[in-house]
């Protein structure tokens, strides 16, 4: 690149160029300080022409250290990779929704891979096949979970419901290979205490809290003679039915003495069920048949007096849960995550919500008719339960 112009002392033209780094002058056509370029003017050849000079001007271009930083620097962005792309995996699961089941954090190390999952049970257990299970079969296909605490806030609920609970539990812990403790809320009564049976023969795995509310060992079938009020209303009952045992729990009559014969084997039976999912959860007390009669009898008891009594190992909170499942688990406590579950309500379920309520009280109304027996510590009638079904 050539700029013609004038020496400003001896009126000789010369040129300067810039080639790869290097700016090379000559002392033909230089402009005059702080001036602009000048045209070439026709040379009137002195009589001795003076020789070209040659002013060279070296631009720096970094060398090694440039070339280092350079290196550094595609390094430590090639390090990088990796760590954000385990970081958005890690956090992907935060956000997926498989079986409107959402994965949030709980607490302890926020990135890391090994997880031990919070399995929440609360209120009153109406059936098993609900938020709880789809909890199971979510830590049951989630390969990094290494631990489970169950978390329960339940005064318990049906028989059924608590035995397919209980059951399902039991497989994950075995079938997975995971430890689990269970964590008991203010509640964790009868068929809650009955689901608090999964930990198994492992020892210091149930934690209750000072003033949770526990035991309640029994079974209980509801049921209410109206037949008194009715008479007094001039009410009768008039139904068809094909055996008079079909109306075995009718409020309009009161039970005879051979149907509750009947309703009573059906609750002892039930009731040795009860025992024997206590005895395989508490082996001392299955030593002791005599000591689990006398705590059998329907009665409850603060966290501390069911410490004392064998019924649970060890006074503490979820996060006492968590260490001890973490120990368990040979698992280190600050590089472990611990997620729980929340239902992610859909579409459907946001623009019917107020219908599905509806539904749910009828339900409650028409479930008050159905001969029913429940793991439950209560008197009431199931269509006066203020609890939310279990989650």
């Amino acid at each position: 690149m050539l700029w013609p112009s004038k020496d400003s002392t001896n009126g000789n033209s010369s040129d300067y160029s810039v080639s790869k780094g290097t700016i090379v002058m000559n002392s033909q056509n230089l402009p005059p300080s702080g001036g602009a370029p000048l045209r070439p003017e026709p040379a009137t050849a002195p009589a001795t022409a003076a020789p070209p000079q040659t002013i060279i001007v070296q631009q720096p271009t970094g060398g090694r250290w440039q070339r280092f930083v350079s290196w550094v620097g595609w390094m430590g962005f090639l390090f990088c990779i990796p760590i954000i792309l385990g970081m958005a995996a890690t956090y992907r699961e935060y956000f997926d929704v498989t079986g409107n089941i959402q994965e949030k954090y709980h607490s302890l190390s926020k990135d890391a891979d090994d997880k031990i999952a919070v399995i929440d049970i609360t209120g009153v257990i109406m059936e098993g096949d609900g938020f709880v299970k789809d909890q199971i079969d979510r830590v049951r296909d989630d390969d990094k979970v290494k631990a489970v605490v169950v978390r329960i806030e339940s005064p318990g609920g049906t028989i059924t419901g608590s035995d397919y609970l209980y059951h399902h539990l039991i497989k994950l812990r075995d079938e997975k290979k995971v430890p689990l403790v269970v964590s008991m809320g203010s509640m964790a009564a009868s068929g809650g205490y009955y689901i608090a049976m999964s930990v198994g023969n492992q020892s210091q795995s149930i934690f209750a809290e000072p003033t949770t509310t526990t035991g309640s060992i029994g079974v209980i079938i509801p049921h209410y003679d109206l037949s008194g009020m009715l008479q007094r209303l001039d009410i009768k009952n008039d139904s068809i039915a094909s055996h008079p045992r079909k109306q075995l729990l009718s409020m309009t009559k009161p039970i005879s003495d051979e149907d509750r014969q009947i309703l009573q084997q059906l609750v002892n039976q039930s009731f040795e069920r009860f025992k024997e999912t206590v005895r395989a959860g508490r082996p001392k007390l299955a030593q002791d048949p005599e000591a689990l009669d006398k705590l059998a009898t329907g009665e409850i008891f603060t966290g501390t007096q069911a410490q004392e009594l064998g019924l649970v190992d060890e006074l503490g909170f979820i996060e006492d849960a968590i260490e001890r499942v973490a120990q368990m688990a040979n698992l280190d406590k600050d590089d472990v995550r611990v997620v729980s579950y929340e239902r992610t309500p859909s579409l459907v379920d946001a623009l019917t919500g107020a219908q599905a309520h509806s539904q749910s009280w009828e339900r409650m109304a028409l479930e008050w008719h159905v001969p029913r027996a429940y793991y439950i510590l209560t008197t009431l009638p199931s269509l006066l339960h203020t609890a939310p079904p279990a989650r």
